[in-house]
């Protein structure tokens, strides 16, 4: 695999840098075989030479041991001073010419005059040589063309006794013969050069293979391109480059390595752990040889991201490559991006976080909670107090109202929440609110401007490590509302950046501010007519204790309302609605059905009837609303109407639309009387339907609005069985007292809507305070029936009150029996007032008229009118009752006491 991807790189390569004809493997080869030869071939030239130069220098050695071998023989003297020399000498020379192995052994005389040589015919003859050297008594070599041929000879002296040359001795071989033993050792050397020719071709052939396969067999000038460009690409990367041998060592470190790590010129080659300035856990990892993947690593005061894989994965020697990257200039835009991130990051919370709710001071707080500790260490926000209320803001920093304190701990100096703060014009607060721009003080120990304000609070600010200010203004539609202040103690102080982040963060709250500023006017305004609509004070009456609450939404006012219309007869009507919709349209409108519930019980209309009365004047405010803005905003109302009786204990009721009541018992059990439902008011077309139900003395009967039971978080019947809860247990219990244990139990701590919550407790007349007689339709009955009364108002302390009291019920009397029909029944009821009430079975109402001076009659309903403080009619589904209150003179002073 490893070869077919060698060949497949290798083709590749010659695809990109050309051909060459022969690899740098052959041409290797090639060089080296031809190095071999030459060599060798040098060798053996050297052989011979230093052969011929031992073989000529061995010749002279010969030669000179032999010439003064014999000249210094014995008899020599004594042969050169006989008559003949020759005859003794030449016997002589031969024998030791042919012993010692030399071609010539020349005796001559100091002329040069042979005595002796190998050839009789050249004795007597002059030496062919050179002898002045040796007459001066000194041995001379040389090479010369004698009679034998091209010759190297020595000639030395031959002393007498007295040290003077009397004659020489030459000896030596002739060339040819020296020659000859060259010859005969250069088959040896010959032989030697083959041998060694054949040992260093086959080394160069195995080098050459091993080169072949490390060069991929790659041309000479497509290495020096692939090296060109690998050094290129290796030295001009931006990534650091190592490869660290098996052992330890440094094999290869590129320039940027160098760079990053700070190696010096001999790195490579030397042991890692020798490399000073590595940081140890550096060097374990290089040394180790395990895989790694973005390690960081510290080096020369740079984050490094080191990556090391091993490199013997395809064959190759064992060891790692490592390659750095610098990650210090990544790491701080890194960091800025982080930092831009966490800002955005933060800005989008704030888009989710602020505005949750139309409240001033929630909002504010928001706005602290979003940048505590993300962006400051500490937010305080100071709104002029006039926004608080709804109103718009003063044009100077003065009376401005902390309404947010929140900081990463809780015991810092500065001013604590809800304190009334009149910043002086020096300090970043006045300025930037008279201004609207933001201020930046990056050094609170040199505002002096910010330490005039409270020179005490300041160095404790200081004291406590808070640095750093940006005081933003709260600016929104053109208005500066308040200021926003971000503090810092634990971090590095602002800078101009952060104080645009500072500016965004505010500028989204401020928008929301406003909106909550405006509703909270708003707001205001729809609670105060609400209110105003709404009953101030109950009115007295003996038939009912009542507790109420009334309870605006915190996000909106709607149409909730409730009240307590005493009625005559003692009796009192009770009802609860609730218009549908919010704002001041629905508070209005319900201002419009409380005034016509009130204008219809002055009929003394049963329930029914009344809230059919109501029903239309809903739809007719539905049909007659022009206004664009609150078209259809008003599509109906709920209402539920009850009248109680103290006399006889009955409560009659109907509903609209509407919950139906509790009702506790006096033994503190709670049960949901079944009133039918009725359609909501303003829908038409349905009648309404009554339930009477008699109450013992001391209950409870409960009316409320869907507010307090209804919630996104529970079903209605949960709320139901809560309300069941608050009340049941508790039969000695005020109205005051249940009102707020149910409000407690049901309520959360800001309701989502308007709740309105009505408790009576039933109260019973005493028997002895009530008398009624049956009279029959007779004028003469009149009489008697004047008599009772008189007497009755005697038994109840009255009796000042009989002259009037027989005036009214005469003519009362006499108008049922005159104009109505059987039966005719009196009933007399004292109780805050003097009631007198006739009834009968005829439905004709008499009316008040001026009676002429000529008329007979009509003057007595004027009389009824002018005795009584008031008077009325009022239908039963048995006819009518017409009745008259008279003024009690006890209670009436008690009263004015």
């Amino acid at each position: 695999m490893w070869d077919r991807f060698a060949r497949f790189r290798r083709m590749a390569w010659r695809a990109v840098v050309g051909r060459s004809p022969r690899s740098v493997a052959g041409q290797v080869l090639l060089l080296q075989v031809a190095l071999v030869v030459l060599l060798v071939i040098c060798a053996v030239i050297a052989l011979v030479l230093q052969s011929e130069r031992d073989s000529s220098t061995e010749a002279r050695r010969r030669s000179i041991a032999v010439a003064q071998t014999f000249a210094h023989s014995p008899g020599i003297v004594q042969a050169l001073r006989a008559s003949d020399p020759s005859q003794a000498l030449q016997p002589l020379t031969e024998a030791g010419r042919k012993s010692a192995g030399v071609d010539f052994i020349v005796v001559m005389d100091t002329r040069g005059i042979r005595y002796t040589h190998p050839i009789p015919g050249k004795i007597g003859k002059r030496f062919v040589g050179t002898i002045e050297p040796s007459l001066a008594g000194n041995v001379y070599t040389e090479s010369v063309h004698g009679p034998l041929g091209n010759e190297v000879q020595a000639t030395v002296p031959v002393d007498d006794a007295h040290g003077h040359v009397i004659a020489l001795v030459s000896a030596g071989l002739k060339v040819k013969n020296v020659t000859s033993q060259v010859d005969r050792q250069l088959p040896i050397i010959l032989a030697a050069g083959a041998g060694a020719l054949v040992v260093s071709t086959g080394g160069t052939a195995l080098v050459g293979r091993r080169l072949r396969r490390q060069t991929h067999s790659l041309a000479p000038d497509e290495m020096t391109r692939m090296y060109e460009h690998h050094d290129t690409v290796l030295h001009s990367v931006r990534e650091g480059v190592l490869i660290v041998g098996e052992d330890g060592r440094l094999l290869l470190a590129n320039d940027e390595a160098r760079r990053l790590l700070e190696l010096p010129a001999e790195a490579e080659g030397r042991d890692v752990r020798e490399l000073s300035g590595l940081d140890p856990a550096t060097v374990e990892l290089l040394v180790s040889g395990r895989e790694a993947s973005d390690e960081v690593h510290f080096a020369g005061g740079r984050l490094l991201a080191v990556n090391q894989r091993p490199t013997d994965r395809a064959g190759g020697p064992r060891g790692t490559v490592v390659t750095l990257r610098d990650s210090t200039e990544l790491q701080a835009v890194s960091g800025r991006a982080e930092v831009a991130r966490e800002r955005l990051e933060l800005l989008y919370d704030a888009g989710l976080g602020l505005g949750t709710t139309l409240d001033v001071v929630r909002t504010a707080d928001e706005l602290a909670q979003v940048a505590v500790p993300r962006f400051a260490d500490f937010v305080t926000v100071d709104l002029a107090d006039a926004v608080l209320h709804g109103e718009e803001p003063a044009p100077t920093a003065t009376d401005m109202r902390r309404v947010t304190v929140r900081g990463i701990l809780d015991d810092h100096p500065l001013y604590e929440q809800g304190r009334l703060i009149d910043f002086l014009p020096s300090t970043p607060q006045a300025r930037g609110y008279g201004s609207g721009r933001s201020e930046l003080v990056t050094d609170l120990s040199a505002a002096e401007g910010w330490q005039a304000q409270d020179p005490e609070r300041t160095r404790e600010i200081l004291e406590y490590g808070i640095h750093s200010l940006i005081s933003a203004p709260i600016r929104a539609r053109g208005v500066v509302l308040g200021m926003a202040n971000f503090w810092r103690s634990k971090r590095e102080p602002f800078d101009e950046e952060e104080l645009s982040l500072a500016e965004e963060l505010v500028a989204r709250a401020a928008v929301s501010i406003d909106n909550a500023r405006r509703y909270t006017r708003e707001h205001a305004l729809a609670v105060t007519l609400q209110r105003s609509l709404l009953p101030r004070a109950l009115p007295e009456q003996s038939a009912l204790d009542v507790g109420y609450r009334y309870l605006p939404a915190q996000s909106g006012v709607s149409g909730d309302w409730f009240d307590v219309i005493p009625l005559p007869g003692s009796r009192v009507a009770l009802a609860v609605g609730d218009v549908v919709g919010h704002g001041l349209h629905a508070a209005a409108t319900m201002g419009r059905l409380r005034t016509a519930v009130h204008n219809f019980s002055t009929l003394d209309l049963p329930p029914d009837e009344l809230l059919s009365h109501l029903d239309e004047l809903v739809g007719r405010i539905d049909q007659n609303e022009v206004c664009p803005e609150t078209a259809g905003e008003i599509v109906g109302a709920t209402c539920l109407y009850a009248i109680y009786d103290p006399v006889t204990r009955r409560c009659v009721m109907a509903r609209a639309g509407h919950l139906a009541p509790a009702l506790v018992s006096p033994d503190g059990g709670v049960d949901f009387p079944d009133v039918p439902a009725g359609p909501p008011l303003g829908l038409g077309g349905m009648p309404f339907q009554t339930a009477e139900l008699e109450l013992a003395e001391g209950s409870q009967l409960v009316l409320y609005t869907d507010g307090l039971i209804e919630d996104r978080t529970r079903d209605l019947d949960v709320g139901m069985e809560l309300l069941r809860r608050a009340l049941a247990g508790h039969p000695g219990r005020t109205p005051e007292e249940s009102c707020g244990a149910v409000l407690d139990e049901l309520l959360p701590e800001r309701p989502k809507d308007d709740v309105a919550l009505l408790i009576a407790r039933t109260r019973v007349l005493p028997a002895e305070n009530v008398a009624d007689w049956d009279v029959p339709r007779d004028p003469a009955a009149v009489s008697g029936m004047r008599l009772a009364v008189s007497d009755k108002l005697e038994e109840w302390g009255l009796s000042e009150l009989g002259f009037g009291m027989e005036l009214v019920l005469s003519e009362l009397i006499t108008n049922a029996i005159r104009y109505g029909s059987d039966p005719v029944h009196v009933r007399l009821i004292h109780d805050r007032t003097l009631i007198c009430e006739v009834a009968d079975g005829s439905s004709t109402s008499p009316h008040l008229r001026y009676a002429a001076t000529t008329d007979e009659g009509g003057r007595g309903l004027f009389l009824v009118s002018q005795l009584a403080e008031r008077w009325g009619t009022r239908y039963t589904p048995h006819g009518k009752v017409i009745w008259a209150e008279l003024a009690v003179p006890d209670l009436t002073a008690s009263l004015a006491d």
